[in-house]
């Protein structure tokens, strides 16, 4: 039996960071995303057990194998495949192991900005639900996802990125006390999806970064004796508020200025978010007509968002065409994770 699943990638448009705990526990965060049609790929072929257990990352060139076991240890590489697994069967396959074979590839590499590591344990969870039938709806998906990486593999982040995919589209996100997560799916007309992706830019620093210092940074906002970056915080979250508003109100000009606030804001919350290399890249971009940027993500590289009027365009990216990033085709897409039998 063969199985298959999806999931896209997001771009978070504003409040990054409010979903981390403890800030959203103490105060409530809020965060504005939208998946765009780039995509982590999974396949489980289900076999024989005399042919163990197999993980093969195909983007990242790492094999991983085992003989039939139930759990598996998790240190070294692809400890992600290795959580999922221990997960299912010890969650809903009674405790017994499963001979399978796990292909996996993603379409932005890892530290990209666009969550393509939660993504793709939502889309690995996806295809096993898909092979075992599992009752689970978005909000479970979503939690699961989200209880490996942050409790099973002790990895630091927030939680945007898991319910993104999981749900698919425009959606306002509420995060509280006691992992409690509101998603508002908001319905965007398609005049305004035209003119947002006429004006938005995606475009690679071309430097991949581990978030962990970054989000560190942001765990301290709220005890340190320095209020600049907890108020920073704070300003990130109300920016994520008038940021929906005007997206609903058709005000694409109003979203490219929040972006730049929002973005300021953000680069205040941390030291590690903006590097001499992207500040250059802000420079070249703001000076040849670039109106606002911001980066998708913790900070520090990855992708970032560029509003750029259309009759602008070509010359932005011609004033990054030296420099090792690329410009980024993409359009945003409704769907969220999705699995099938091959």
């Amino acid at each position: 039996m063969i199985v298959r699943s999806r999931s896209p990638l997001r771009l978070g448009l504003a409040g990054g960071g409010t979903d981390i705990s403890p800030y959203c526990d103490q105060y409530g965060g809020c965060v504005l995303n939208a998946t765009i049609n780039m995509y982590a790929h999974c396949t489980i072929e289900l076999h024989s057990p005399e042919k163990g257990i197999s993980f093969v990352a195909q983007d990242i060139d790492v094999t991983y194998h085992s003989p039939l076991l139930n759990y598996l240890e998790l240190e070294g590489e692809l400890l992600l495949h290795k959580a999922v697994y221990n997960r299912i069967v010890s969650q809903f396959n009674d405790n017994k192991p499963l001979a399978v074979t796990v292909y996996t590839h993603s379409e932005a590499p890892p530290g990209s900005g666009l969550g393509s590591s939660s993504t793709m344990v939502v889309t690995i969870i996806s295809a096993y639900q898909k092979l075992l039938n599992l009752p689970l709806d978005e909000y479970e998906i979503a939690r699961m996802a989200y209880d490996i990486e942050r409790i099973d593999c002790q990895l630091s982040g927030g939680k945007q990125d898991q319910y993104a995919t999981t749900f698919g589209g425009f959606n306002f996100m509420e995060f509280y006390e006691g992992e409690r997560v509101l998603v508002n799916p908001l319905r965007i007309r398609q005049p305004i999806i035209n003119e947002l992706e006429s004006q938005l830019m995606l475009y690679f620093t071309g430097v991949s970064r581990s978030s962990a210092q970054i989000i560190e940074d942001q765990v301290k906002t709220t005890t340190s004796t320095d209020k600049k970056p907890l108020e920073a915080m704070h300003d990130v979250k109300k920016f994520a508020f008038e940021m929906k508003e005007r997206l609903l109100h058709s005000d694409i000009c109003g979203m490219s200025d929040l972006l730049q606030e929002s973005w300021n804001a953000k680069k205040a919350t941390s030291e590690s978010i903006a590097t001499p290399h992207i500040n250059l890249i802000e420079d070249r971009a703001l000076t040849s007509g670039a109106k606002s940027l911001k980066i998708s993500g913790a900070g520090g590289g990855g992708f970032m968002m560029l509003f750029v009027d259309p009759i602008h365009r070509l010359s932005v990216e011609e004033s990054l065409s030296d420099l090792d990033g690329k410009i980024q085709p993409f359009h945003f897409t409704w769907q969220g994770t999705q699995s099938w039998k091959a």
